[in-house]
């Protein structure tokens, strides 16, 4: 189960203010316009992000995602996967994202991340994807997209395998431990497989959480939301240090 629109992202350490945030359509290379929510923050770190999301595109979740991004000093933008079939338009709980989602091929999400990175502007940027979004964003690893790494919480590995001879870009893989989409023999097949490809990754298991845990209404996962907090921070620190050196 995705998040619901009950469902709140948990805030960063030491949150920051948001200079300003809203709505935006961007435009990808083919022309498509597409949904896409930005915020940027008062105190920038110097580091931007493009956030994907679950199957149901730009649900309102991840525009408060969005803003815990800025926040935490991220320039960010959230993008929406289905302008080219569904057009403009909200992705509540009504939008109907089962008919749409099988056509969404990966080289326009990847054409789609390009527009978002270049609405960022200049300096490092970095994928986070959840859920299927986390497929998108590890299989960008093995794009020439200018991104300096990518994070992806929940995704499918079986999304990504076709890709990973060629991934270059450091990836971090943040796992559910108690996953019903994904079983955690499939992480352990990927970890291997990315071992064998060579590929550059963290991986770390949050065991006994559910799919979708980094909720703020998940009072038992906490914990678990605020150390996804600080790989974040670190991995985006640590890529930000190697890309520029």
């Amino acid at each position: 189960m995705c998040h619901s629109t009950d469902s709140r992202p948990p805030a960063p350490p030491n949150p920051g203010e948001v200079a300003e945030h809203g709505p935006v359509n961007l435009t990808s290379a083919d022309g498509t316009e597409f949904l896409a929510y930005s915020a940027r923050p008062a105190e920038p770190r110097g580091a931007g992000l493009v956030i994907l999301p679950d199957i149901r595109g730009l649900h309102p979740y991840y525009a408060d995602l969005t803003q815990r991004f800025a926040e935490a000093g991220f320039s960010a933008v959230a993008i929406d996967y289905y302008g080219r079939t569904a057009g403009l338009g909200d992705r509540d709980d009504s939008f109907d994202w089962q008919q749409y989602l099988p056509q969404v091929r990966p080289d326009e999400v990847e054409a789609d991340v390009r527009a978002a990175r270049a609405h960022l502007g200049s300096g490092p940027v970095f994928t986070v994807g959840f859920c299927f979004g986390g497929s998108q964003s590890w299989r960008l690893a093995a794009s020439d997209a200018d991104l300096a790494g990518v994070i992806g919480f929940y995704g499918k590995p079986s999304l990504v395998e076709d890709v990973v001879d060629q991934a270059t870009k450091p990836m971090l893989l943040l796992v559910a431990g108690d996953d019903v989409a994904t079983p955690q023999t499939e992480f352990e097949a990927f970890a291997a497989r990315l071992d064998e490809a060579g590929a550059t990754y963290e991986m770390h298991v949050y065991e006994g959480a559910p799919h979708s845990f980094f909720d703020r209404s998940y009072g038992e996962w906490e914990s678990a939301c605020a150390d996804a907090w600080s790989r974040i921070l670190a991995f985006t620190g640590k890529a930000k240090t190697t890309t520029s050196a």
